[in-house]
């Protein structure tokens, strides 16, 4: 299997989770139940999960009206795209990932 492969399906799963943490989050807000912590969540969006915390957000209107998460979440986004665009396209042959 190709490196791009394993990368592929390791953003997948930690997306799915960064989602689904904020889909549980919220209902557990809703129940005044134990939360998930917000270091956990923002641990899922720096491990690669920014796109799946963000459409979290954005589907179940979660953490929204927080400013280190309706701005903290898109910035991390944004560099996690940076840093792919870099290893796609400009890196050097030797670390590109294609």
């Amino acid at each position: 299997m190709l490196v791009i492969s394993y990368i592929v399906i390791y953003l997948a799963v930690v997306n799915i989770a960064g989602f689904l943490s904020m889909a549980i989050d919220k209902k557990k807000a809703r129940r005044n139940k134990w939360r998930i912590p917000e270091a956990t969540l923002f641990l899922f969006a720096l491990f690669g999960g920014s796109l799946g915390c963000l459409l979290g957000m954005r589907v179940f209107h979660h953490k929204t009206q927080k400013p280190r998460f309706y701005i903290g979440i898109p910035i991390i986004f944004v560099i996690q795209v940076l840093i792919l665009v870099y290893f796609l396209f400009i890196a050097p042959l030797e670390f590109r990932i294609l």
